[in-house]
C-alpha cells in the first residue's frame, strides 16, 4: 500500500468532458499541484452519495483556499457514470475521475475484491498529494466511514 512519502504510480484515467472521454494522467493531474483525492468504492452507493462527496461539495472553497489546486473524486466505474453522478451531486469543483478497470487502486494498494457486489473496487480513503507525493493518507476500514472525510482533510491542510 502507498504510504505518506510515496510517489503516485503513472495511471491513465478516463473524465468526460464536453461530451468527451479525455484521458488524463498521473503527470498531468499531480505535477507541480497541491491535490486533495479521495475514492469512493462506487458512484451512486449509499455512503458515497449521501456523505462522503457531498462533504468535499460542501467544502470545497474552504479546501481550495488552503492552497489546493485541485479536488479530484475517483472509482472504478466509467467516465460516463463518473460524469453523471457529480452533475447529479452538483460536484461543480470536483473532478470525477474514472479508473475503470481499477488499475490505478490496484497499483496504490488500495482495491478490494468485493465479490458478486462489484467485483474490484477502491477502499475508501482520501490523500493530499504535493507534486505527485502524498503528503496525508487516510485510510478506511472495510465498511467504515470515520477518517476520509472532507473535515478531516480540511484539519490536515
Amino acid at each position: 500500500m502507498i504510504e505518506v512519502g510515496g510517489t503516485l504510480p503513472e495511471a491513465v484515467f478516463s473524465i468526460l468532458e464536453d461530451g468527451e472521454i479525455r484521458n488524463p494522467h498521473t503527470g498531468t493531474l499531480f505535477s507541480e499541484k497541491k491535490v486533495v483525492l479521495f475514492a469512493v468504492p462506487g458512484a451512486f452507493t449509499p455512503t458515497c452519495s449521501a456523505a462522503h462527496l457531498p462533504g468535499y461539495i460542501a467544502l470545497a472553497d474552504k479546501i481550495k483556499a488552503k492552497g489546493v489546486d485541485s479536488i479530484i473524486c475517483v472509482s472504478v466505474n466509467d467516465a460516463f457514470v463518473m460524469d453523471a453522478w457529480g452533475k447529479s451531486q452538483n460536484a461543480d469543483e470536483i473532478i470525477m475521475l474514472a479508473d475503470g478497470n481499477g488499475s490505478f487502486a490496484e497499483q496504490i494498494g488500495l482495491n478490494m475484491d468485493t465479490d458478486s457486489f462489484g467485483g474490484i473496487r477502491s477502499i475508501r480513503y482520501s490523500m493530499i498529494v504535493d507534486d505527485g507525493v502524498v503528503s496525508a493518507l487516510n485510510v478506511e476500514d472495510p465498511g467504515r466511514f470515520e477518517v476520509s472525510d472532507a473535515e478531516t482533510i480540511l484539519k490536515q491542510l
